[in-house]
């Protein structure tokens, strides 16, 4: 990794011609039709990260705790206000048992909000109690149903809790898959029987969930590479993030996941992740590979057997047709590091743009973030949400 500092180094100081990138997709635009990016929503506290669409129309965004002022970590946007969901005591940080740092949110199909808490500050464990937790409202009360805790060889003290998607056919009461997209130890997927709150890790540590070593991203449209540069002082090192973004397919065979510092696209078998019982052997069977010419961080699958990835490369969103090709949806200035993904029944794509590459510590100390961040939508006629059961989980747990 080190070698790499004065390299990057001295490409950054190169001219804008010097580039390796240019501003142009390197890939075909898709035959695809969907409407014109619309704003939802332009946020002027803190950036948000995490975007999730009820049956209902109602939008929920969640905002952990890297460094700006948070009120609340997770809020729903209701008559063009932030307001805390479920309340301001459920996002009152004091409290383990409180939500405290949430990087995704999703709804599932049995209409529940579940928030992804990484329990951390600035994405560094907080000593002393048991904060990482996955946490289910039920929308019609706002009443929390459901808890999740980790033992401590499934959450490590380096994890980080990213992404999480729901299949709620699987066992009694569903199976949750979750990234630990650790950039300080192995990185890989943690599966959660819903029913009974256990928990086990895969592809622990694996090249698939883990950071390219060889990956140095770049933003197109800034001329600038994705690198860690605490201080001016400091030398830019690219940032090593695992295991990210996740989608499950249509019929919830296959678990597409990608790490963010890599510009290939995996898939695995959700059957295997499921079975506590499968071998590594077994399970690395099923695995799957797809070189991109782009890097993401969310992704999000629709019933048609399409998958949506953004391209935080090129201020893009990109579809994966189910024949395999990568095209481009829709690409915009507006799209500055498109975060994450939520497809809902009427087929509106939700994607949030939230700067976060202008973040301090990727620019030399300083704060390059432009306010307002923003939620955007484009229309994917013909689309709609996966919708994988319900649950036969109803009581708090």
């Amino acid at each position: 990794m080190l070698p790499l500092a004065p390299l990057l180094a001295a490409a950054l100081l190169a001219p804008p011609a010097a580039h390796p990138d240019s501003l142009a997709l390197p890939y075909a635009e898709t035959k695809l039709p969907h409407g014109k990016l619309e704003v939802v929503h332009r946020f002027t506290g803190p950036m948000p990260t995490g975007v999730t669409v009820s049956r209902t129309g109602r939008v929920f965004v969640s905002y952990p705790r890297w460094g700006d002022a948070v009120a609340f970590t997770v809020g729903e946007i209701r008559g063009g206000r932030e307001v805390a969901f479920p309340d301001a005591t459920m996002n009152d940080p004091r409290s383990p048992d409180h939500l405290f740092s949430v990087q995704s949110v999703v709804v599932d199909s049995d209409d529940r909000l579940w928030a992804l808490d990484t329990g951390s500050l600035e994405m560094k464990p907080i000593e002393g109690q048991d904060w990482p937790k996955l946490v289910a409202f039920d929308l019609a009360t706002g009443k929390m149903v459901r808890t999740v805790r980790f033992p401590p060889e499934v959450v490590r003290r380096e994890s980080y809790l990213n992404d999480v998607r729901f299949d709620l056919r699987r066992g009694k009461a569903g199976v949750a898959y979750i990234t630990d997209s650790t950039s300080t130890g192995p990185s890989g997927i943690i599966v959660v029987d819903l029913a009974s709150g256990r928990s086990w890790r895969r592809l622990d540590g694996a090249a698939s969930t883990s950071a390219d070593p060889q990956f140095i991203g770049s933003i197109a449209s800034d001329r600038a590479f994705f690198s860690l540069q605490p201080t001016p002082e400091a030398g830019p090192v690219p940032p090593r993030v695992g295991a990210d973004g996740l989608a499950l397919s249509a019929d919830g065979a296959r678990l597409f996941f990608c790490p963010l510092a890599s510009r290939t696209l995996y898939s695995v078998s959700a059957e295997l992740l499921a079975d506590e019982a499968s071998t590594t052997d077994q399970l690395a069977a099923t695995l799957t590979r797809e070189t991109r010419e782009f890097a993401s961080d969310g992704l999000q699958a629709d019933a048609q057997g399409r998958v949506y990835l953004t391209d935080w490369e090129h201020d893009a969103v990109v579809v994966r047709t189910g024949e395999g090709r990568f095209e481009t949806l829709v690409t915009d200035p507006q799209l500055s590091w498109p975060d994450s993904l939520s497809l809902t029944d009427d087929g509106w794509l939700y994607v949030t743009a939230n700067q976060l590459h202008r973040q301090a510590k990727f620019r030399g100390g300083k704060d390059a973030r432009k306010k307002p961040y923003l939620l955007l939508r484009v229309k994917i006629p013909g689309a709609t949400a996966i919708r994988l059961g319900r649950s036969r989980l109803k009581t708090p747990g």
